[in-house]
């Protein structure tokens, strides 16, 4: 992988995510978590590249994602797709995802850890941490759809800085 410039970056984030997905991964080398998302955006904020991603607390990566100052999101490209049903449907906890999908762990010079298979790496710093809470939605349809006893409970979302970029070679 090589490093390119955050304003060398030509992705359409819209369809990327929403369409390709991501993994969100978070912990060190000896001990990390990934899972896919395909809910969160990149803009700009405080001055600041960013990210908005989702998780909710029930996941497992989100003991990796509240004890890290880091995480990265990484896009593996519609040829991964097996790899993003394996990492959103079961859980690290039980199963080494790892092992399952073929992933394989690269360690970046900051010391967050995407995959080999990653068309594109973003590596994040955390900038801000909240919970969404039933009293801020403005449209009831959406928490009575996405939040629900078959979903789980409220995601909790994190803004970080976007700093680093990695592209395959």
């Amino acid at each position: 992988m090589k490093p390119i410039a955050i304003k060398d970056l030509s992705e359409n984030f819209i369809e990327t995510i929403s369409k390709e997905w991501m993994l969100i991964t978070a912990g060190t080398l000896n001990s990390f978590n990934t899972m896919t998302a395909n809910w969160g955006g990149v803009g700009y904020l405080w001055n600041k590249p960013v990210v908005f991603v989702f998780v909710r607390p029930e996941r497992y990566t989100f003991e990796f994602t509240e004890k890290c100052d880091c995480f990265t999101l990484s896009f593996l490209g519609n040829e991964n797709k097996h790899i993003h049903k394996i990492c959103g449907s079961k859980s690290g906890r039980e199963v080494d995802k790892v092992k399952e999908t073929g992933l394989k762990p690269v360690v970046t010079e900051a010391g967050n850890i995407t995959f080999e298979q990653s068309r594109l790496t973003l590596e994040c710093r955390k900038l801000y941490s909240g919970v969404m809470n039933e009293e801020s939605f403005i449209d009831a349809n959406s928490l009575k759809q996405w939040y629900n006893e078959s979903y789980g409970s409220l995601h909790h979302i994190y803004v970080a800085e976007i700093t680093g970029v990695w592209v395959k070679e």
